[in-house]
């Protein structure tokens, strides 16, 4: 295996969450609760799982938006969570985010040159001459015009934006972009087209990619590998094509029966979990999926499972795998 671009090491994130009542103490919200997995250059790595499973804590984390808990994250074997502020600008080159909605993550007060432009600013690249043709030639990479940089965000539709928000991320000639559910607030009509975009910048680019979606059928498109998220924890990482043919962990068995098929004539046996998905600030003990898993039995009631190698490639949390 080649060696790693990127690895979170029991990756932990806690929030406040008040006092837990008769005089326990603060309780935490456990957002990401251990979270282990490496990305290989020029690949792309998906995050799959329920809304609230952590994964976009998680990929914050990956970016040092937020400091960790406890654990750490390598970029080329450099612990970022011990950057000093000159070192942790320098990785900002190197690693940029698209965030899920491209209504509020442009300013609208601002033109679209000016926000593709600014991280070129911040990092003192070019002059203005210079940061202009560069602007000029992103849009031209996004499927956009030069004469739009003088509009204003409010002036293009979603897809339009979403593609500014790309042109943004690649200002600085990043090697390692978190998508955080880039396509989710577009129309499925326009979805297409910007997944396409990102696999033809991937290979242009040579970029690396951790790619958050709850769409099983995008991810399944698009990633190499998989990691499944449940209630802040790995449940199961493995190559793309094995979890979508012979998912492991009941969990991951689940979530892929409910993807839908491209194929109207095909069916697939629809699997039904009991109960809703555990609170985060009171997770139940031992394996956190037990209450929802028709496989469970008393040692998942009480042992929580390490994310282990149970074939080349392939890691699962189940006793009974």
């Amino acid at each position: 295996m080649a060696e790693a671009l990127l690895q979170a090491e029991g990756l932990v994130k806690h929030y406040p969450a008040g006092r837990s009542g008769l005089g326990r103490g603060r309780a935490v919200v456990r957002a990401v609760d251990g979270v282990s997995f490496e990305i290989l250059p020029g690949e792309t790595f998906g995050i799959v799982g329920e809304s609230g499973c952590g994964k976009s804590t998680l990929g914050r984390l990956l970016l040092r938006f937020e400091p960790p808990t406890a654990g750490r994250v390598l970029y080329e074997g450099r612990d970022v969570c011990g950057f000093d502020a000159r070192r942790l600008k320098a990785f900002r080159r190197e690693a940029q985010i698209i965030y899920q909605d491209p209504y509020s993550s442009l300013n609208p007060r601002r033109r679209v040159g000016e926000l593709i432009a600014e991280p070129l600013e911040i990092h003192g690249i070019g002059g203005p001459a210079e940061r202009r043709e560069r602007v000029a030639a992103l849009l031209g990479e996004v499927g956009l015009r030069p004469e739009h940089a003088r509009r204003f965000p409010h002036e293009f539709s979603g897809g339009q934006r979403q593609r500014i928000v790309i042109a943004r991320a690649l200002a600085l000639q990043p090697r390692f972009i978190v998508a955080d559910e880039p396509v989710s607030a577009l129309d499925v009509s326009i979805q297409a087209q910007v997944i396409n975009l990102l696999r033809e910048l991937q290979e242009r680019f040579r970029l690396t990619y951790a790619f958050i979606s709850h769409d099983l059928g995008l991810v399944e498109y698009l990633a190499d590998r998989v990691g499944v998220m449940y209630l802040g924890r790995l449940v199961e990482v493995a190559p793309c094509a094995a979890i979508c043919a012979d998912p492991l962990h009941p969990y991951t068995e689940a979530l892929w029966s409910a993807a839908p098929m491209p194929d109207p004539a095909a069916r697939r046996r629809r699997i039904l979990l009991a109960g809703d998905v555990p609170s985060p600030i009171r997770p139940p003990p031992g394996c956190a999926f037990h209450p929802r898993c028709r496989e469970a039995f008393d040692r998942c009631r009480e042992e929580a499972p390490l994310l282990r190698e149970v074939a080349p490639g392939r890691r699962v949390a189940c006793h009974n795998r």
